[in-house]
């Protein structure tokens, strides 16, 4: 049982990475350098931290453009 719930949990961290990864490349930074996309999320996770507008600003733009994702 304990096996199952591994390979389970494997599996679901695994489909997590492979869905962040298609959020940079959604972003159009697939070609950027690990050492810049790395630096802008840890940018944006210091601005974002108690900065409720700022969250909300950047989430609308997440938003848009998954509402894009048809265009």
């Amino acid at each position: 049982m304990a096996k199952s719930t591994t390979t389970e949990a494997r599996k679901k961290d695994t489909r997590e990475k492979i869905e962040l990864g298609g959020l940079i490349i959604k972003a159009g930074l697939r070609y950027e350098k690990r050492s810049l996309l790395l630096g802008l999320l840890i940018d944006a996770n210091r601005r974002v931290r108690g900065d409720e507008a700022e969250k909300a600003r950047l989430s609308a733009i997440g938003a848009e453009a998954f509402g894009n994702d048809g265009e």
